[in-house]
């Protein structure tokens, strides 16, 4: 704003100095009226002495003369210097608009070539260098700059985070209507992130976020009144506000589609992350392209689909991908003849929309019997592109694709059926394939199987199933890529900023990101949340998670009630979750945890059949629990035998008596380490 600021100030002293000549130009001329008011005065005062003489009715008749002609003299200079005044200020307001307008143009160009860059950007640095720009416009008063950095410092993009800073700029872009900071305060506020934590004041902020266009703010009031968070719970208004983002997701499928995010598990493999199989890593990628240029065709086919739409931490390049694929092509790989048709058809910078070398590569793969292939020549038909339209054509295609297992021939043999296009209307068979589709996660089927079951529409109405269904759609929007960078900026020891951005998509109902939120919190590695606040936050996002069937964050809950961690002890409660983990989801670790419990009666009626059972359960559902099964059982077998041993009573006299009195409250831990002590010298004495 400084530029704008000392253009300003010089327009104003421009208006001072204009101002001061004015006024002695003013000065001048009264001065030499007074001179000429003056003569005047001097003959009038001449005059009357001459005149004196001829009465008192024509001194007085001059006099009153006199008076009027001063006041009209007065009146003409006050007039004049009203319209001096007033040209005055409307010149520099209308200096000050055109210096506004100017700095609004410069801002949005400013803005517009940052996000042209970033659109281009393949590395971190190129981003970097839209950010300038950005900054550059947010400084010139671009609203939209301002969001952009604001996001920046909230997210910690580059390393910048600074969430204070960027409180304040959301704060200030919220006052001019930018729903976009509205939901970002709702967020902050729902956490306490740099703010107080308030969720009265989150869901005000939701709400203006929503009515503004936030389709983010659409998708957290969505969840919140599908899963009663601070809200009673209310399907059809969830119905409301998941459709909303649902339609909004679904025209952008339409056009191109859908890139599947990798939603990586921080719990799966916290001790490596490297090995997730949802990132490919750098040295194996290096190895496929090794094979890829030895002539290996699958490889080459498959690095060329990761290139087309960016899968496993790798960037979209349109150049490689149809560099590969024409590899694979020229080697005979239908696959590839197929993927070359469809870059044609969709068209991109490596490969200009053509439909004639869309349909002549969608043919060859076709006459191997490609599936691709002949979805391919099934669209060209239905939308008329190199080939006249022809839906009887285009069903047959679509039907031989279908046939053969491919879910986007399914979903448009659906949506002819749906929509009566070249056939009779036929709910029945659309809601057959399109439900086909939405097994493979065809994203536009979930998306009519959503429309149907909202309507009732060909089935029974169902408020719940369609909005489970509207959401799986909803959770393919393009925010869903902070997966990916919250993922990399943990990888790289970036705790905060992956945090935010896990805690933002836990909000909006991503179970994945709220047990990805809980992991990091119960690290206690965060810095942007108080120690105290961290357990029972993380309790909190452990809870959601486990209401939408994650078994892991079931366990969790019992963990967290039976060691108190940001609750209180509830020995009675933790074995509650472990019960549910184990009956419905078959963890192995609920097994053995309620099998601790029944052992030692906490929290419920002690059971040693019932104890010995669950463990082997337990054994029998993971391999990993083979071990720590073992080693309970046999501590639980030399209890037995201790027990027989030290309460045998020949006299009838002696009274029960535990082991906690005897050797200590730690005594299953010694019998443990006693256990694996003999097991150690017997393996010894056997191998030694």
């Amino acid at each position: 704003m400084k530029p704008l600021f000392l253009l300003i100030e010089i327009l104003l002293i421009l208006g001072v100095t204009i101002k001061t000549i004015e006024a002695e130009k003013h000065s001048k001329k009264q001065k030499g009226r007074n001179v000429t008011t003056q003569v005047s005065v001097n003959k009038v005062k001449q005059d009357l002495s001459n005149i004196l003489e001829q009465g008192k009715p024509i001194n007085v008749i001059s006099k009153k003369e006199n008076l009027l002609e001063n006041k009209k003299n007065q009146h003409k200079l006050r007039r004049k210097g009203i319209r001096n005044k007033d040209l005055w200020k409307r010149n520099k307001d209308h200096l000050k608009q055109q210096a506004k307008n100017n700095s609004t143009e410069e801002g949005d160009q400013l803005f517009k070539t940052g996000i042209k860059i970033l659109q281009q950007s393949k590395n971190q640095k190129q981003k970097a260098e839209a950010y300038i720009f950005f900054a550059k416009a947010a400084d010139m008063g671009n609203l939209k700059a301002m969001e952009k950095m604001a996001d920046a410092l909230l997210f910690g993009n580059f390393g910048m985070q600074n969430i204070t800073a960027a409180i304040q700029l959301y704060e200030s872009l919220a006052k001019e209507g930018s729903y976009k900071a509205q939901n970002a305060l709702g967020f902050l506020s729902s956490y306490g992130i740099g703010m107080e934590y308030n969720q009265a004041k989150a869901l005000i902020y939701y709400t203006f976020g929503s009515a503004g266009g936030s389709m983010m703010s659409q998708m957290i009031l969505g969840y919140r009144y599908l899963s009663g968070i601070n809200v009673l719970q209310n399907c059809e208004v969830a119905l409301s506000h998941y459709k909303k983002v649902a339609d909004y997701i679904a025209d952008k499928l339409e056009k191109s589609e859908g890139i599947p995010v990798e939603k990586v598990r921080l719990t799966e493999r916290p001790e490596n992350l490297s090995s997730n199989s949802e990132i490919l890593d750098w040295d194996i990628y290096q190895y496929y392209k090794f094979l890829a240029e030895r002539g290996d065709v699958q490889i080459q086919v498959s690095l060329g689909q990761l290139h087309l739409i960016g899968r496993k931490g790798l960037d979209q390049d349109y150049y490689k991908a149809l560099y590969y694929f024409l590899k694979a092509a020229k080697a005979g790989s239908a696959n590839a003849m197929a993927f070359i048709g469809k870059m044609y058809l969709e068209g991109n910078a490596a490969a200009p929309q053509n439909n004639a070398t869309a349909f002549k590569y969608f043919s060859m793969a076709a006459s191997k019997g490609n599936a691709i292939g002949l979805h391919g020549l099934g669209l060209l038909y239905f939308y008329g592109k190199g080939v006249p339209v022809n839906y009887a054509e285009a069903l047959k295609y679509f039907q031989k694709a279908a046939e053969k297992g491919w879910p986007n021939a399914q979903f448009q043999l659906g949506f002819m059926y749906y929509s009566g296009s070249g056939v009779w209307k036929d709910y029945k068979l659309a809601f057959k394939y399109f439900y086909l589709a939405s097994q493979s996660g065809q994203p536009l089927a979930i998306y009519y199987l959503a429309e149907m079951y909202a309507t009732g529409t060909g089935v029974l109405r169902s408020c719940r199933t369609a909005v489970e269904l509207y959401k799986g759609v909803c959770e393919l929007g393009q925010w869903a890529e902070n997966f990916l960078t919250a993922y990399f900026a943990y990888k790289n020891g970036d705790i905060d900023s992956s945090l935010v951005q896990y805690a933002l998509l836990a909000e909006m109902g991503y179970e994945v990101a709220q047990s990805n939120s809980a992991f990091i919190l119960e690290t206690k590695k965060a810095k942007i949340l108080e120690k105290e606040k961290m357990f029972p936050m993380a309790l909190l996002l452990w809870n959601r998670a486990a209401i939408q069937g994650n078994a892991f964050a079931r366990v969790k809950i019992g963990d967290y009630h039976y060691y108190g961690y940001g609750t209180k002890k509830d020995y009675h409660t933790a074995a509650t979750h472990y019960s549910i983990a184990a009956d419905k989801y078959h963890s192995a670790q609920a097994m053995f945890n309620l099998g601790y419990m029944y052992e030692h009666g906490l929290g419920i009626t002690k059971d040693i059949h019932l104890a010995r059972r669950l463990y082997d359960m337990a054994a029998q559902t993971s391999p990993d629990a083979h071990i720590p099964v073992f080693l309970a059982l046999m501590k639980l077998q030399t209890v037995h035998l201790l027990q027989d041993i030290l309460f045998f009573n020949f006299t009838r006299r002696w009274k029960w008596m535990t082991l906690d009195n005897t050797i200590g409250p730690y005594w299953d831990l010694f019998v443990i380490g006693l256990i694996v002590a003999v097991l150690i010298f017997l393996l010894k004495n056997r191998y030694g």
